[in-house]
């Protein structure tokens, strides 16, 4: 993935001597994100589980002008986030990006199963990441938020299976919409503070990293039966929502927190 270095609308948006810390930002998603909020000013702290993938993000950034370091730890172990983000220093803005949508397959599909179909130890790994870690990395990074007197800005990528429920996903769907309460009680307790926590809601975004190939006609045709179901009927650019998480960590975010913000091109709508 090439680090853009255009003027993408977020340059001037005042994240200058900001740290922030981006979990799963070594590929996808969350590596767009940790550009993005790289080109705005912000000094970025590229997680990943993988060292190397953390690493070569971060490069990266540097080779194009922003400013970024790795800081390679499982989001699903405590000790490693609180001691990974101590090491790292105090963090301004935290992006909850990591998460587990299970196995993938051609073009980039998940492979889920009805809930009687499954037992609580296909379960785990979904809360582990997509809800356990996201509470992990917010309660390493709060105290500091709340002690230093800036505020803060979490922002928290869940999915539109926690917001609506989608069959043979309830595990996940479940994980998803935790996070989303999470984030809204956290919201609650910690406005005072000037620091705020929101979410942003995704449905199928193009993952060229996980994509193998064309796949069978089956599986095309399930795909374009997916996609019938969007308004806008293709899968979302990372950089789509990157914008989004952006501005939500901005400056002129600061009275935007306990909302979900779906980036779903019309797959479900909210009011």
């Amino acid at each position: 993935m090439t680090v853009a270095t255009q003027d993408d609308g977020v340059a001037a948006s005042g994240m200058t001597g900001k740290v922030a810390l981006v979990t799963g930002a070594g590929t996808g998603l969350g590596r767009v994100i940790a550009a993005t909020l790289a080109r705005a000013g912000a000094k970025v702290l590229v997680n990943d589980l993988a060292a190397d993938r953390a690493e070569a993000a971060a490069a990266e950034i540097t080779a194009a002008g922003g400013r970024a370091v790795p800081a390679a730890f499982d989001v699903t172990d405590w000790t490693a986030v609180r001691t990974g983000v101590a090491a790292a220093g105090p963090v301004d803005i935290l992006v909850n990006n990591a998460g587990n949508a299970g196995r993938t397959g051609a073009m980039g599909a998940a492979d889920f199963a009805p809930f009687v179909a499954t037992d609580p130890a296909d379960w785990e790994a979904f809360l582990q990441v997509n809800l356990y870690g996201v509470m992990h990395a917010v309660r390493a990074v709060l105290p500091g938020m709340i002690d230093r007197g800036r505020g803060g800005r979490i922002v928290t990528i869940i999915s539109d299976a926690g917001r609506v429920g989608e069959p043979t996903m309830a595990a996940y769907s479940a994980a998803k919409a935790g996070a989303a309460g999470f984030s809204r009680a956290v919201a609650r307790e910690v406005g005072r503070h000037g620091v705020t926590a929101n979410c942003v809601s995704l449905a199928t975004l193009r993952a060229p990293h996980r994509e193998t190939g064309p796949g069978t006609p089956d599986q095309v045709r399930a795909a374009e039966r997916a996609l019938s179901r969007y308004v806008i009927r293709r899968p979302g650019e990372p950089e789509e929502v990157a914008a989004l998480v952006a501005f939500l960590v901005g400056p002129m975010a600061a009275w935007i927190t306990g909302q979900t913000y779906p980036v779903n091109g019309g797959y479900s709508f909210a009011l």
